[in-house]
């Protein structure tokens, strides 16, 4: 079967080249971003779209109808391919889960590291030409709501448990995880930090609502690797505004890229990283083989 990878970062074009990993013949890789008439014209010639990044919209599948399947490189598929429109059509979509799991959680920990001990804030300062020294949080014995335990928060709950925090965590479904437990509002309650490791589906959006970020002690520090949607954005800024969120340290955002106008930007109480929690070699190696494997098995 024909197969275009159809918005290959320069990320990961490098790491399949430095690492010489496979490409299989019947395989081309297009690298950037494709407008609809340029994914319509590479989807004419193709069987199976490698998708990282692109939405591919109805008409594009109207236009190609020798496409038989979506590989979707990641998770939250739904966010990038219209999932009933394409089962009508025959047009099976496929993911990749769990290539990036603890990249994502380090990353996790890097934002928590980051709010609890304001570096983003410090470095701000500095390069505008203040030295104001800031104190911050030690995160030694504090508790954590990880809210999600499939592959990223179960590493995101081991990893906080091993420096000395005090680990609650729920999920939808039950897990034979030390830290579990069933009721998302026990596992909030008093905690000092709340990371967010869901998929967005309409039984998540906006799952931590206005009551529910009440939740946490006043001045939390609130870190989301996952889907913006699952917080909503008018309560997200009242409680920076008021104090409940101490800070939000977020690596999504309900239109990527930010815009140059944007709440946002607006609140220094909020650290912004560009939706790169997955962005390491290791995970980039791991998710092309396993696209690859995804591709083998049509």
């Amino acid at each position: 079967m024909r197969a275009i990878f159809v918005d290959c970062t320069d990320e990961l074009a490098r790491v399949i080249e430095a690492r010489n990993l496979p490409v299989p013949d019947a395989v081309k890789i297009n690298r950037g971003n494709p407008t609809e008439a340029e994914l319509i014209a590479m989807g004419c010639e193709a069987d199976v779209l490698f998708v990282e990044h692109t939405v591919v919209p109805p008409s594009v599948l109207d236009a190609c109808p020798s496409i038989r399947a979506i590989i979707f490189m990641g998770t939250g598929a739904g966010t990038y391919v219209d999932l009933q429109d394409a089962a009508k059509r025959g047009v099976g979509v496929y993911t990749t889960p769990g290539y990036g799991d603890r990249s994502v959680a380090e990353h996790a920990c890097a934002l928590m590291f980051s709010a609890a001990r304001k570096v983003a804030q410090m470095d701000r300062d500095i390069r505008s030409g203040v030295w104001s020294p800031l104190g911050g949080l030690q995160l030694m014995g504090q508790k954590i709501a990880v809210v999600g335990l499939g592959g990223i928060g179960a590493r995101m709950a081991d990893l906080a448990a091993g420096i000395g925090m005090e680990v609650a965590a729920w999920n939808r479904t039950p897990r034979d995880h030390r830290a579990y437990i069933a009721d998302l509002d026990e596992v909030l309650e008093n905690a000092n930090i709340v990371s967010l490791h869901l998929s967005l589906t309409p039984e998540t959006a906006g799952l931590l609502n206005a009551r529910r970020l009440l939740l946490p002690a006043k001045g939390f520090i609130l870190v989301n690797t996952a889907r913006a949607g699952l917080i909503e954005e008018a309560a997200l800024f009242q409680m920076l505004t008021e104090g409940q969120i101490g800070h939000a340290a977020l690596d999504v955002f309900p239109e990527e890229p930010l815009p140059a106008v944007s709440s946002y930007r607006s609140h220094g109480n909020v650290t912004l990283t560009a939706h790169a929690a997955y962005m390491t070699d290791a995970a980039y190696n791991e998710l092309w083989l396993r696209t690859l494997n995804a591709y083998a098995k049509i």
